[in-house]
């Protein structure tokens, strides 16, 4: 069975991230820069908190926050869902889609391994049913 790690394996372990003190305008503007719909919030190589575009509606715009001087660490998501690499991808889709989360930290060992997102398992899926068509596809028309 496929697991997240199976998926970090192909997109890599990059994160994007800022420091807790950092603001949300600083935080939106580098998550519009690489087409991303979250950051983490680390602190001397500790995962804090996730902020993601929910965040910014809910808890900042929504409540009239002036964007340039509100600290992340103010309005970040701190009740984290994660994952371990050797978490299925079916299991880890299951509570992504239950909890209504798009972005989970991958953690292993305690420390940070890499992130997932919904697209990312969506992407694996897809690409894990292309080859299963295509080797049935190979069994049924040319005998193999």
């Amino acid at each position: 069975m496929a697991t997240v790690g199976d998926i970090l394996r192909i997109k890599g372990t990059e994160v994007l991230s800022v420091g807790p003190d950092a603001t949300v305008l600083d935080a939106a503007q580098r998550m519009n820069e690489r087409g991303s719909g979250s950051v983490l919030v680390i602190e001397g190589g500790v995962l804090l908190g996730i902020f993601t575009e929910r965040d910014v509606l809910r808890r900042v715009v929504a409540a009239k926050r002036d964007p340039a001087l509100t600290p992340v660490r103010d309005v970040m998501t701190t009740k984290l869902v994660t994952c371990e690499p050797a978490t299925e991808t079916d299991s880890c889709a299951h509570v992504m889609s239950d909890g209504h989360i798009r972005h989970m930290p991958v953690l292993s060992g305690g420390r940070l391994a890499g992130l997932v997102t919904s697209g990312d398992l969506l992407a694996y899926q897809l690409r894990d049913q292309a080859s299963t068509i295509q080797q049935l596809q190979g069994f049924i028309f040319d005998g193999r």
